[in-house]
């Protein structure tokens, strides 16, 4: 017990001195940092011909023989040279740009300077291809997110939107822009609805008698609230927004897919891609890696990605969140033995 007891002191002082130098550090990166502008992010630019050439010449070396490799070597270097020998054809370009989408579409912010990017040199001739992944989220967060997927059309240049996993709600806003859209047979589409709720708690305040007092200027300046009395009045008012936005919503789909039937698919269901084939909510069922791989064949394709310099603060910070998530999520799935989707 002894041993234990002494064991406990000695790791509570080490948790407190790493703890102690991490705040020192994060002090000092953020004094080192006050006044300073934002450091700006890059823009990344990697070509996927040279990604998908390295992934079948590292197949051909494992499973061919030397001399098979070495004859299969030099037939290639032949072709090369007589190709060089000819006149270079210029062919099309691909840009490929990737949207992972939270609640907030936080990856927006990287989403416009790709884009500001591209249409610095794209040209009607060339191809711009979103991968997208997204359950939606905030109406004026994806509102802006699709108006920059809304430069690319404006400017000509065709874009194809390929959707592996989810497309939904706001996914869909962004998705519907794309002159062709291409889902996997399994990948989640459609839910063109909006969804707004809360929580109230008054009953509970009045029992222990807590009041709670909401003051406006404006008579639908709060139509529901958390811990004030909701009326009838203001639930009306605040569904009349929701199909107010729905509205906007259908007739935004409507415009970038006019061959949609939108009062049948804009009821707030989703569908898998095969049975969203059917309702023309998607034009073709493949993978994005095959229309990729495809495309590689007969194009240049180069996959852009901003990346924001992030300081030691927001390292360290989302180090941390990302540890709590983990321990949080494992803990939840324990107790409830529960599998997320």
């Amino acid at each position: 017990m002894d041993f234990l007891a002494e064991y406990a002191s000695f790791l509570a002082k080490t948790v407190t001195l790493v703890v102690a130098i991490l705040v020192v550090l994060i002090s000092f990166a953020a004094l080192r940092s006050k006044g300073r502008r934002k450091s700006a992010g890059q823009l990344q630019v990697s070509k996927l011909n040279d990604f998908y050439k390295a992934l079948r010449e590292r197949l051909e070396s494992s499973l061919l023989d030397k001399d098979q490799l070495k004859a299969l070597r030099k037939s290639e270097s032949k072709a090369e040279k007589k190709k060089d020998k000819k006149k270079p054809e210029a062919k099309p370009r691909v840009f490929v740009l990737d949207f992972d989408g939270d609640i907030k579409a936080s990856a927006t912010e990287s989403l416009r300077h790709e884009i500001t990017a591209l249409l610095s040199l794209a040209t009607p001739k060339d191809e711009v291809v979103l991968r997208l992944e997204s359950g939606g989220g905030m109406v004026h967060s994806y509102g802006l997110a699709s108006s920059q997927l809304a430069r690319i059309r404006q400017a000509g240049v065709p874009l194809t939107v390929c959707i592996d996993k989810v497309a939904a709600s706001g996914g869909y806003m962004m998705a519907c822009i794309g002159e062709k859209i291409i889902s996997a047979p399994f990948a989640i589409l459609g839910s063109i609805g909006v969804v707004a709720q809360l929580p109230n708690v008054n009953r509970l305040l009045k029992k222990h008698n807590i009041d709670f007092e909401v003051l406006t200027a404006g008579e639908y300046k709060r139509t529901l609230t958390v811990f004030g009395e909701n009326t009838e009045k203001g639930r009306e008012k605040f569904q009349e927004d929701l199909d107010i936005t729905h509205q906007l919503f259908k007739n935004f789909v409507s415009r970038y897919r006019p061959q949609l039937a939108i009062d049948e698919v804009a009821t707030g269901e989703v569908w898998l891609g095969v049975a969203a084939l059917d309702k023309q909510l998607v034009d073709e069922l493949q993978t994005s890696d095959e229309y990729l791989a495809t495309k590689a064949k007969t194009a240049e394709v180069f996959h852009l990605h901003y990346a924001e310099r992030k300081s030691l603060q927001e390292r360290v910070g989302l180090a941390a969140s990302g540890s709590v998530d983990r321990v949080l999520l494992t803990w939840w799935s324990r107790l409830t033995q529960q599998r997320f989707w």
